[in-house]
């Protein structure tokens, strides 16, 4: 039983690292001339940077994105520390559902983030025409991947911890 909480555990700090990453990281849509994520817009390697901020059109959306990202992030390491509080605090025989249900809304949650971006980021790149100069011809990047597998990792935590009940 010790090596299978023991994998959860690495498993869930795998999960954060990877939201870590998505939320931080400058690659949601990247071209040979720029990259952009959803902070901030650089064309020209790293030299000619824009932060996304309140002149945009559909600034609401990309808070949005912003917003569900960091939420995942945050919630996702609240769950973490509950799990490991509950580890010790709970009997024999109880189940692990708070640290289910956090797991699972920052599963939503990143799914919201992903799910908003990929739907409107042409609309958003459209629309923002200065800022999103020369991106027309990009393709997701890594970061935006790796929120979908982040997406994935914290569905499949959270069902474990749903079944998982502390044993001998």
């Amino acid at each position: 039983m010790l090596v299978l909480l023991v994998c959860i555990l690495l498993f869930h700090v795998a999960s954060a690292a990877l939201l870590f990453i998505a939320t931080i990281h400058n690659a949601w849509w990247v071209g040979e001339e720029f990259h952009a994520d959803i902070w901030k817009v650089c064309v020209n390697g790293s030299s000619n940077c824009t932060e996304i901020g309140a002149p945009m059109e559909g600034l609401a959306t990309m808070q949005t994105v912003q917003v569900s990202m960091v939420l995942s992030t945050t919630l996702c390491c609240l769950a973490l520390l509950i799990f490991l509080l509950q580890l010790f605090r709970l009997k024999q025989g109880e189940r692990f559902v708070l640290t289910s249900i956090l797991q699972l809304l920052s599963c939503l949650c990143v799914m919201i983030a992903a799910s908003v971006y990929a739907d409107q980021r042409e609309s958003l790149h459209q629309s923002n025409g200065l800022i999103y100069s020369g991106t027309a011809e990009g393709a997701y990047g890594y970061a935006f991947a790796l929120a979908w597998l982040a997406f994935a990792c914290t569905l499949l935590s959270s069902l474990m911890y749903l079944v998982l009940r502390k044993r001998k």
